[in-house]
């Protein structure tokens, strides 16, 4: 009798402090659509919608507090200001390290999305690049001093190049634009003899001027819309990257030595997406995927493979004994369909 009187003291001594965090425990979140958002007034999103089974199944009450910025969130709970963080949190190595984790939440990993139009803008890029500039520079300059040539050569001969040089500049760039293009005018032939012997050397020489020129404006745009597609990482050599700063992808981004600009939250980096200020945008692959079936519906468009995959998880205060009784009830949440059911209703199939 004593020995079960002792046991259940102990039991009890155990179970006091967790029943009473469990009575009102601090969640603290950040808005990632579509894990945790905060619609007309109500908390939801996938993870938080989880985190209510859990809470209902452990009967436990909570309240919501939503911060600004992932660090903020990690912070609050490292620190003790919060009990649990819960969101897109992936389970690294060096959170760990700060913090506990319950099981496996969701399956994530990184991905890239792109202008959906990028093609469009690219060419009009390739319009306005240097080099096409300058070969459409060289080109007229070409045109207007074989036509002030040709006048010079003319100007005795023929009426249309009876003319003072400043009146003759149009006149005689438009007769060399009409012998490359059209050959010429037939009644406008040449009559001097070198005159003759140039407009020879123009209409040979334009054969092969006209088509290195025509290469050029095709290799141009030809590079320049290749190099403009994104489907992977090594195509991301080059291009305005942006992503969250201190972030998974941020930290994988370091790693390839890729260039990019961090920005402090979601809501600036989406902002800098719309206002085309980056390229291509590397970040959580089911977040980029929600954005683009939504806000970004028609122009954005996520690319290539599913890469460094990771998983989301609750993160607590390290050493917290809500570990245990949450890992217990996402089981049973899995096993009687509970979890099914709440990442049908966000994202359309089980996971």
């Amino acid at each position: 009798m004593i020995a079960l009187v002792r046991t259940v003291a102990l039991l009890f001594l155990l179970l006091a402090p967790l029943s009473g965090w469990a009575q009102d425990l601090r969640i603290t979140t950040v808005t990632r659509e579509p894990f945790s958002m905060n619609q007309r007034g109500d908390e939801t999103g996938f993870s938080l919608d989880l985190w209510a089974e859990v809470a209902e199944d452990l009967n436990w009450t909570y309240e919501i507090v939503r911060v600004d910025s992932f660090g903020d969130m990690l912070s609050a709970v490292s620190s003790g200001e919060a009990d649990a963080a819960v969101a897109n949190i992936s389970i690294t190595s060096s959170r760990e390290a700060i913090l506990d984790f319950s099981q496996p939440i969701f399956e994530s990993g990184l991905q890239i999305m792109t202008p959906s139009d990028g093609q469009g803008v690219s060419m009009w890029n390739a319009l306005l690049s240097l080099d096409l500039l300058l070969a459409i520079a060289a080109a007229f300059a070409i045109l207007f001093g074989g036509g002030m040539l040709m006048w010079h050569f003319e100007r005795r001969y023929q009426s249309y190049f009876d003319l003072t040089a400043r009146e003759a500049m149009f006149p005689a760039f438009w007769w060399a634009l009409n012998l490359v293009v059209n050959g010429g005018f037939e009644e406008r032939q040449p009559r001097s003899p070198m005159g003759r012997v140039f407009g020879v050397f123009m209409v040979i020489s334009s054969l092969f001027v006209v088509s290195i020129f025509v290469a050029r404006i095709t290799a141009v745009l030809t590079v320049d819309a290749i190099q403009s597609q994104v489907s992977n990482i090594g195509d991301l050599y080059g291009k305005s990257i942006g992503t969250v700063e201190s972030s998974t992808a941020a930290d994988f981004l370091d790693r390839r030595d890729l260039n990019f600009v961090g920005y402090a939250n979601l809501e600036e980096l989406i902002a800098a997406f719309e206002d085309e200020d980056i390229d291509a945008v590397v970040f959580d692959a089911p977040i980029l995927a929600y954005y683009a079936a939504n806000d970004g519906k028609g122009q954005a468009r996520v690319v290539g493979n599913l890469f460094v995959p990771e998983n989301y998880g609750i993160a607590l205060q390290s050493g917290s004994q809500l570990a245990e009784p949450i890992n217990q009830s996402l089981l049973r949440l899995r096993e009687n369909g509970t979890y099914d059911s709440i990442h049908r209703k966000w994202f359309g199939s089980s996971n």
